[in-house]
C-alpha cells in the first residue's frame, strides 16, 4: 500500500524540548489516544538508532503489542521508529520538527506499508475499519495533547 498521510502543529515550545518529550517513548500514553504505553527493550534505554521497544495499543475492547526500532534520532530536528509485528514491518512513523519564531513546527507522519493480504488480519485485531482515517483523527489529537503538555 506505502500510504502517508501526515500532520502538522505550531508548537509554543523549542524544538529541543518537543523533542526530548516525542522520542522519550516511555511519555507516548500521555499524548496517544492509541498508544497507551511504551518501554524500552532491555540494553535500551533511550532515542539512539537501532533501539527499540514495545508500543502497546488498545483501541475499545482491542488490545495489542507492536515493536518499535528507532531508524532516525535526530536531537530538534526528527525522530523516527519502524513498527513490527511478529517480525512483519507493517509501519513507519516519525515526526519532523523545524523552528519558527515562536517555538517549532511539529509534522507527525506515517507510512502504511501492509499489503492488502494483511488488511483483514489488522482490521480484526484492532478493531479499526479504515487505518487512514483513524490515523488522522489521532495524530491531530497526539500533536494537540503534546501542545498542551509542552505550553501549559
Amino acid at each position: 500500500m506505502a500510504d502517508t498521510i501526515q500532520i502538522s502543529r505550531d508548537i509554543a515550545a523549542s524544538p529541543e524540548a518537543v523533542y526530548a518529550a516525542i522520542s522519550d517513548v516511555t511519555r507516548m500514553g500521555e499524548w496517544s489516544e492509541e498508544c497507551h504505553a511504551c518501554e524500552w527493550h532491555e540494553g535500551h534505554d533511550g532515542p539512539t538508532v537501532g533501539a527499540t521497544f514495545d508500543g502497546h495499543n488498545r483501541n475499545g475492547e482491542h488490545e495489542w503489542t507492536t515493536q518499535g526500532t528507532v531508524i532516525e534520532a535526530e536531537p530538534g530536528r526528527a525522530f523516527a521508529f519502524e513498527c513490527s509485528m511478529m517480525d512483519f514491518h507493517f509501519s513507519t512513523w516519525g515526526y519532523r520538527i523545524e523552528p519558527t519564531d515562536a517555538g517549532c513546527r511539529v509534522t507527525e507522519w506515517s507510512q502504511d506499508l501492509r499489503p492488502e493480504s494483511a488488511l483483514e488480519f489488522s482490521k480484526q485485531m484492532s478493531g479499526v475499519d479504515d487505518r487512514t482515517a483513524r490515523n488522522r483523527e489521532t495524530m491531530s489529537e497526539t500533536l494537540e495533547r503534546l501542545a498542551a503538555s509542552l505550553e501549559g
